[in-house]
């Protein structure tokens, strides 16, 4: 229980940052695609007997490039989606040629909270500093290009190239969370909490700051929920965030 709270504290944390431009840029595809797409190069990485957290940080920076390349000239839905398709179809390939993978298959997707181990702590917590300290490195081009890209461009921010570090941000992001929540639960964590919190204010920080404590609440009533009801962890992250937003647009509707 400790290792899961510190660990999904972790997570909630950069999940709360990340997802904060992951909804200021209208990202939630990309944020949904790459998560998804990222298992299977943990059903790779199995197959051919190295670490499945390699094989997450590769496909995900894979897919996150592919659909910055893709969607340069492009719809940008388009090419998340056919990221999607192509990073889901290797995912079963490898999972065909393994009949011993499917419990892990149903950790990375749905998440293993509970059986977080000792030593899955210092990577978590090195790859979440990692995406902290590029966030807070971006910050400044990555909130003008969120904002106001024709302002950005005026001044020397190159739109696209904000995009491709901001998808490789948000892989790995997904590369430190899918083995905590799962591909399907980091999506209703990094888009819930930060959308309801840009319901309650407008400014920024602290709109990032609010995301945080959001995530942290979520993650913190969903592992207690899930401990003393025995029901998935899933199941009370998705449906937290969900009250989380209700609750935000709830707000939002009375003070305009």
């Amino acid at each position: 229980m400790v290792n899961a709270w510190e660990v999904a504290s972790i997570v909630a944390v950069v999940a709360g940052v990340v997802g904060f431009f992951t909804v200021l840029r209208g990202s939630a595809f990309a944020a949904h695609a790459i998560p998804n797409g990222s298992f299977a190069g943990a059903a790779g990485a199995s197959l051919v007997g190295v670490s499945t957290l390699l094989g997450l940080g590769v496909f995900s920076l894979a897919g996150a490039f592919a659909i910055g390349l893709l969607g340069r000239r492009g719809r940008h839905d388009v090419a998340t989606a056919l990221a999607l398709v192509m990073m889901l179809g290797l995912g079963a390939l490898f999972l065909s040629f393994s009949e011993e993978y499917a419990p892990a298959v149903y950790s990375l997707l749905f998440g293993e909270v509970l059986g977080i181990s000792s030593n899955d702590i210092v990577p978590t917590a090195i790859l979440g500093a990692l995406c902290i300290l590029a966030v807070a490195a971006l910050y400044r081009p990555l909130m003008i290009s969120s904002v106001l890209p024709e302002a950005g461009e005026a001044r020397g921010v190159s739109r696209w190239r904000m995009e491709m570090l901001f998808l490789a941000v948000l892989a790995l992001a997904s590369t430190m969370t899918v083995p905590v929540v799962g591909t399907l639960l980091i999506f209703s964590l990094m888009i819930g909490a930060p959308a309801a919190a840009r319901s309650f204010t407008d400014r920024p920080l602290v709109a990032m700051a609010l995301s945080v404590a959001i995530a942290l609440i979520v993650v913190w009533a969903a592992i207690a929920a899930s401990y003393t009801t025995n029901w998935p962890v899933g199941f009370f992250v998705g449906a937290i965030s969900a009250a989380m937003y209700a609750l935000g647009r709830g707000w939002a509707a009375l003070t305009s």
